[in-house]
């Protein structure tokens, strides 16, 4: 799946009020990034490389195999697939927010 894809697909989720009210970036290394403003009306969803509240590293299979269900987030994190940097609360509300 390509970062564009997957950029429609958070943004899709995150829809123009996500309640998040922070800023995430989820961080793919090379294969780019994915920035939500959840402090701005309406949310924005871009591939800024921009300074987050709470960034997630992840790799792209991972994080597709998150949306599809196939990889549970605790075990993710627990397990090193995942990895949270700044503010973990954040981190924690994203489950409700893209669902």
């Amino acid at each position: 799946m390509s970062i564009e894809t997957l950029t429609q697909g958070v943004r899709d989720s995150v829809g123009e009020d996500s309640g998040l009210g922070a800023t995430v970036k989820f961080d793919f290394g090379d294969d780019g990034k994915i920035f939500v403003d959840g402090t701005s009306s309406p949310n924005t969803v871009s591939n800024d490389d921009a300074d987050a509240q709470c960034t997630i590293k992840i790799t792209m299979e991972n994080f597709e195999k998150m949306a599809a269900g196939d990889l549970d987030p605790t075990a993710a994190f627990m397990s090193g697939k995942l990895s949270v940097q700044g503010d973990m609360s954040i981190a924690m509300k994203l489950g409700t927010v893209l669902g």
